[in-house]
C-alpha cells in the first residue's frame, strides 16, 4: 500500500478532524451508536466507509 492511498481505518482523532468536530463529540457519537467503530487491540478505530455512511445519513436528513 502506498503512502498516498487513503487510510481504511481512522483513529478517533483523525475521524474528528475529518468531521471538523472535537474528539469528545466523536466519542459521544460512537457511544450513542450513531457512528460505528471497532476495537483493534486497545485502539478504537473508525472505518472510512462507516465515516462516509454517517455523513450520508446526515445529508439525507439525520439528526446531527
Amino acid at each position: 500500500m502506498s503512502d498516498d492511498s487513503p487510510k481504511l481505518l481512522l483513529t478517533v482523532a483523525e475521524a474528528a478532524e475529518a468531521l471538523r468536530v472535537g474528539e469528545r463529540f466523536t466519542k459521544t457519537l460512537i457511544q450513542r451508536g450513531d457512528l460505528r467503530s471497532l476495537r483493534l487491540g486497545k485502539r478504537r478505530l473508525i472505518a472510512r466507509r462507516d465515516l462516509e455512511e454517517f455523513v450520508a445519513r446526515l445529508r439525507d436528513g439525520g439528526s446531527e
